[in-house]
C-alpha cells in the first residue's frame, strides 16, 4: 500500500464539518506528493488553493477524513483510507523539503484508521497527457475561475 501511495498523483479527500455536512475535494501533485510516513500515517501538501478552505475548515471542526487514490492508468485499483487528520505546520517535515516546485503551506497528517482496496470492476482506464499547469497563479482564467458563470449571474443580477 505503501509503494501505491507513494505514486499516486491525485487523491480524493473527503471531510464533514461539525454538523455532518460533507465535501470532497481533489488533491493532486507529482507521483510522491502524498507521503507515507509510517504504517499508520500518511502526509499530504496544501497548497495555495481558491481560498474557500472548506477541507482545512472541516479538519478544524471534525478530524474525521476520508481518502480515495485510484490508479487509472496501470493497475486499474483503488485504495480507501480513513482516518483522523490534523493540520500541521510545513516545519513540522522538514524532510518533505523536496516538494518546493510548489510552496508547500502547511501539511495534512492522516492517522490511518483503516485502508482497504476498491475494486477494479468499474475503474475506466484512462491515458495520462502532458500538459501545462500554471501552479500558484492568481489568473482567474487560468484557474478556472467562473467557469459556471455564477459570479457573473449574481453581478448581473445586483446590476438589474
Amino acid at each position: 500500500m505503501a509503494a501505491f501511495v507513494g505514486r499516486m498523483e491525485m487523491a480524493f479527500i473527503s471531510t464533514a464539518d461539525a454538523d455532518g455536512e460533507c465535501d470532497s475535494s481533489l488533491r493532486a501533485g507529482a507521483a510522491g506528493f502524498l507521503r507515507v510516513v509510517d504504517s499508520r500515517t500518511l502526509v499530504y501538501p496544501e497548497y495555495r488553493g481558491n481560498g474557500v478552505m472548506a477541507s482545512l475548515g472541516n479538519i478544524m471542526e471534525n478530524p474525521h477524513v476520508g481518502m480515495l487514490m485510484v490508479d487509472f492508468t496501470e493497475d486499474l485499483i483503488g485504495l480507501h483510507v480513513n482516518g483522523g487528520a490534523r493540520i500541521a505546520a510545513v516545519e513540522e517535515f522538514p524532510e518533505f523539503a523536496d516538494l518546493e516546485e510548489r510552496k508547500v503551506e502547511r501539511w495534512v497528517v492522516v492517522t490511518v484508521e483503516e485502508a482497504y482496496i476498491h475494486c477494479r470492476k468499474h475503474i475506466p482506464r484512462m491515458v495520462p497527457v502532458d500538459r501545462v499547469r500554471e501552479w500558484g497563479t492568481d489568473d482567474v482564467r487560468r484557474k478556472g475561475g467562473d467557469f459556471f458563470e455564477v459570479k457573473a449571474r449574481k453581478r448581473a443580477q445586483v446590476d438589474a
